[in-house]
């Protein structure tokens, strides 16, 4: 009796326990895959994007100019005409001459408005160029000439004085007023050849000053350096700059 009761409850025992370990079929998930097509607004197909992207490289090109606004609708008049044969009001020189008249114009515009922003920018660079220049040409030694350019004689040279179509071969180092060079030939342990016309005003005017064997040294206001734009990240706009100019040789004398 004890053997059947033992064999039954083994017998449930064991069904209970494949029941237990019998797989649970899985609930299959289907997922939707939904396809969207997005349509830009206004561009409808192939032809309209084309048409699209020239009109915004062809108006990026215009405000590139300097011009501020336009006719649009002679703008797609001309356009068309041009593009599909059709009879043009201008010819091609009167047309080309219009473009560059405008474009002269919006240019100067343009550069007049930058000018006036950046004189207000950078006032406090200008009026220390020209608080330093008034006090400079009282100093003993210091001669001014009729453009404002100051010069003091270091070494009086005897040689022969160059003229502004004249190449030379000078040594010199530039400092803006707080005495920060930022330029040499000395540093760099050679003297530099260059034709007088194709330096700064300063420059120009100043050398035709020395005779060759001279060393001055010149107080240039900015109208005669590098004037409203500066040069580079060492010079800024509107900068005073002081020279000192070894006279090496004329070339060619």
């Amino acid at each position: 009796m004890k053997t059947i009761l033992l064999a039954a409850c083994l017998s449930t025992i064991t069904v209970a326990s494949y029941a237990q370990k019998k797989p649970v079929a899985k609930k299959t998930i289907t997922k939707k895959i939904i396809k969207t097509t997005s349509i830009i607004s206004g561009l409808r197909s192939g032809l309209d994007s084309t048409s699209y992207a020239f009109g915004t490289s062809i108006g990026a090109g215009l405000k590139s100019t300097g011009l501020s606004t336009l006719n649009y609708e002679m703008l797609l008049k001309g356009l068309k005409d041009s593009f599909t044969g059709g009879k043009l009001i201008l010819t091609q020189q009167q047309a080309q001459e219009t473009i560059n008249a405008a474009i002269t114009k919006a240019s100067a515009v343009k550069n007049k408005a930058e000018s006036e922003a950046n004189k207000i920018k950078y006032g406090p660079m200008i009026k220390e160029g020209q608080d330093f220049l008034e006090e400079n040409k009282k100093r003993a030694g210091v001669q001014t000439t009729a453009s404002g350019l100051q010069y003091e004689v270091l070494t009086a040279g005897t040689g022969v004085k160059p003229t502004a179509t004249d190449s030379v071969l000078v040594h010199y180092k530039g400092t803006l007023l707080n005495g920060k060079q930022f330029d040499s030939s000395y540093d760099r342990g050679e003297p530099i050849s260059f034709p007088l016309n194709r330096v700064i005003p300063g420059w120009t005017e100043g050398v035709q000053l020395m005779p060759a064997g001279s060393k001055y040294k010149f107080f240039i206001p900015y109208q005669l350096a590098y004037g409203e734009r500066g040069a580079g990240a060492d010079i800024p706009p509107y900068s005073a700059l002081i020279f000192e100019v070894e006279l090496l040789k004329v070339n060619g004398k």
